[in-house]
């Protein structure tokens, strides 16, 4: 699949980097000692998994280690792998897929957190896939933000319903269900403020949003994409987990990752947001983008 290769591609940094020497911590036939328990874990905080889920996961992997009678460190990495595999793969269901009139997905995160060019790429990849995708610039908030989801949706050949800045973004949100509904469009995407001027309260404008669309369309949103920047490692999980207080989240887009050389930060994003991790932005481009494997992922991660 040309998709899990970019993936692939995007982990080269974090592979070369911190996470290259958990494969060579296991690749001597040496006997498994406390010494390589703690090596793991160093590397494993070094590598933005964070002491939580390093913890979680070192503890996990020796227990496994001590009831299944493994010997060897080379078979304790396999071990590590599947252990590692546990933690991302989330069995929540993706109601993208499901059959409707119109799908509705919501897209919240911070500014800068590249939310909009994700959207645009989230865009396109569902129309290589067959749906009929619109925009909406639900961030009235920022002028910049409405150009440049416009812009994006030129780009990606995709309509886009926007307001004037400054405009209500239930509004929008209302003109964006009746034109996708009326243009015979499948999947609506929804760009939102990833913050506000102070005297609005960002989670009561996500909140009224959120009941603009479930009014207009049963049960949407049908998924809300928090979209995170990988790069800024246990501070955007921080904010992540902020998010995820006030709004109810389904899933995770981990964009920029191609930047980071400590991809490990998945891994902390995975067990504390306790959340599935959709997409990750593989690049600049608007093809970089590749929906997440978590056995691709932990395969790609070791040399």
């Amino acid at each position: 699949m040309g998709h899990s290769r970019s993936l692939g591609d995007s982990l080269k940094r974090t592979r070369q980097g911190v996470m290259g020497r958990i494969g060579s911590l296991f690749r001597v036939e040496e006997p498994i000692s406390d010494e390589l328990w703690e090596k793991l874990e160093e590397i494993l905080i070094l590598a933005d998994v964070g002491m939580p889920t390093t913890l979680a996961l070192v503890d996990r992997l020796r227990d496994r280690v001590k009831q299944e009678g493994v010997r060897t460190a080379p078979q304790a990495r396999e071990v590590l792998k599947e252990e590692m595999v546990n933690l991302l793969d989330h069995q929540l269901p993706w109601r993208v897929d499901d059959k409707r009139l119109l799908t509705v997905i919501l897209f919240i995160g911070a500014n800068g957190s590249g939310k909009t060019t994700t959207i645009a790429k989230i865009a396109h990849y569902f129309q290589q896939r067959g749906r009929r995708v619109m925009l909406c610039a639900a961030d009235t908030f920022r002028a910049a933000a409405i150009d440049q989801l416009k812009i994006w949706g030129e780009r990606v050949g995709a309509q886009v319903i926007a307001h004037q800045p400054g405009a209500d973004a239930g509004a929008v949100v209302y003109d964006a269900i009746r034109a996708s509904q009326s243009r015979g469009m499948d999947l609506l995407l929804i760009d939102t403020a990833g913050r506000l001027h102070t005297h609005h309260n960002l989670m009561q404008e996500l909140a009224k949003v959120r009941r603009v669309a479930a009014k207009q369309v049963h049960r949407a949103p049908h998924e809300t994409l928090l979209v995170l920047d990988a790069t800024t490692g246990q501070n955007g999980l921080a904010q992540a987990i902020h998010f995820k207080e006030a709004v109810d989240v389904t899933g995770i887009v981990l964009a920029k990752l191609d930047g980071t050389a400590k991809g490990g930060v998945v891994f902390a994003i995975a067990r504390e947001l306790d959340l599935p991790i959709r997409f990750v932005g593989t690049g600049e481009g608007v093809e970089d983008l590749a929906g997440f494997d978590a056995a691709t992922f932990v395969q790609n991660l070791f040399p």
